[in-house]
């Protein structure tokens, strides 16, 4: 990742488990870095706990959001299967960040299919791979619901060691203060900070 090109985020997960305000807060920050920024959502059956997937491009100038494979210079995996489901959009040197946690799908609740075992070692045999219990994390400041603040904190962590300029003048609190619920903005603001220092 180079300050002078563009740089490309994949945030992947279930419906329900907050990936699209995580990539807003993200490209917020991008914003106001000064950057030029595309992000797209792609909702599967996301109010069914179908896959959900959003795309965030930043740089100098940008035409468009959209991710292709082998692009992505950072995918935030929010559960294990769907980080299986698009690691083939992950640059060679990419850098993957994954929860460990699952959801199963239907056809696996059904008892149609199995969820796969061994996911987490066959992705780190193929990729730069961090990976963070995010839920626990949530638990641990109080609240369950934060697990994708978790997992933000984590993705600036990265971001931040590979793009330290980028990412300097960026004030995330503030922006999660902007974006989240005025009830939830203490426990938001804890989970980022967790996620900083579990990434």
């Amino acid at each position: 990742m180079n300050s002078d090109s563009v740089t490309a985020i994949l945030l992947v997960g279930v419906g329900g488990q907050g990936t699209i305000l995580a990539s807003q807060i993200l490209s917020e920050g991008f914003v106001r870095a000064g950057y030029d920024v595309k992000m797209s959502e792609i909702h599967g059956m996301s109010q069914r706990g179908g896959s959900v997937s959003t795309q965030i491009r930043y740089g100098t100038k940008v035409y468009s959001p959209i991710i292709g494979r082998g692009e992505a210079d950072v995918i935030v995996a929010f559960e294990k299967m769907e980080a299986l489901r698009w690691i083939e959009y992950l640059k060679p040197d990419g850098k993957m960040i994954i929860n460990d946690y699952e959801i199963p799908s239907v056809p696996i609740l059904t008892g149609a299919e199995q969820y796969p075992e061994g996911i987490l070692g066959d992705l780190a045999a193929r990729a730069d791979v961090s990976v963070l219990r995010a839920a626990d994390i949530a638990d641990e400041v109080g609240n369950a619901r934060v697990m994708n603040i978790v997992l933000l904190g984590a993705a600036v962590k990265a971001l931040t060691a590979a793009q330290p300029e980028t990412m300097a003048g960026i004030v995330w609190e503030e922006i999660i203060r902007a974006t989240v619920k005025p009830a939830f903005i203490d426990v938001n603001i804890k989970a980022f900070a967790a996620g900083q220092a579990a990434g």
